[in-house]
């Protein structure tokens, strides 16, 4: 279940951006929320290389006390078509967890989160996470995030000596037209934002990937322009 915790008092929050929409909202909540930011964004050596310079765009827009960029190569393992030789689908939303899914990401990123906010002595993380328009993603879901805070309290120094870690998931439960609308309501620039999973050799998003399928239809269903250049 979404952790709904008043904020911590060290005011401090590592948040995890990957430059997507979604990352951002998540962050500027954060931000409204009144934490000090820490945004961390992962170079997984992915394809869709655009969002890293979306989430340093963003994390200044906030202005994140610092931003780390991770590099970490997964496509040393490969496995996803956003890390390996794999063409991105194009044909639509289909059912069961698309080849875009990448093993354990998630699990992977807030791992490294956890570790810098111990680190800084930030005892909130917030990821961009949501269960409804996600691609079938299963750590995506909720019951993933509350089993992943509770290990953060087994696995860690301060949880042993009795931090309790909040992972802030304010999206959970939020479509693509809410969390559409979230941007404009925080008065967040949606076209730093970057969502393709295949971005155009001229530099535009390709407009048929699921990640773009989902962003289309949210702006669409929220009546809100999205500033994104689409090639298709």
């Amino acid at each position: 279940m979404q952790d709904t915790s008043p904020p911590s008092a060290s005011r401090k929050a590592v948040v995890l951006l990957s430059g997507g929409l979604d990352s951002m909202v998540s962050a500027g909540i954060a931000r409204e929320q009144g934490y000090e930011l820490y945004a961390l964004t992962i170079d997984y050596n992915q394809r869709h290389r655009r969002e890293i310079d979306a989430a340093r765009e963003i994390a200044a827009e906030l202005g994140a006390k610092r931003h780390v960029i991770l590099p970490l190569d997964l496509r040393q393992f490969g496995g996803s078509a956003l890390t390996d030789d794999i063409a991105v689908p194009k044909e639509g939303l289909e059912p069961g967890i698309p080849v875009t899914y990448v093993p354990a990401r998630n699990l992977v990123f807030l791992s490294l989160t956890l570790a810098w906010a111990e680190a800084i002595e930030a005892s909130d993380i917030f990821i961009g996470v949501n269960a409804l328009d996600y691609s079938g993603y299963p750590d995506c879901r909720p019951e993933f995030i509350a089993a992943f805070e509770d290990i953060a309290t087994l696995a860690t120094k301060e949880g042993d000596e009795g931090t309790k870690f909040h992972i802030r998931a304010p999206l959970q439960f939020l479509g693509k037209a809410d969390i559409a609308r979230e941007a404009a309501r925080l008065g967040l620039d949606a076209g730093m934002s970057w969502s393709c999973y295949d971005p155009q050799p001229d530099g535009r998003a390709c407009g048929s990937c699921d990640s773009c399928r989902l962003r289309k239809a949210g702006f669409e269903e929220s009546g809100l322009v999205d500033p994104t250049p689409y090639s298709a």
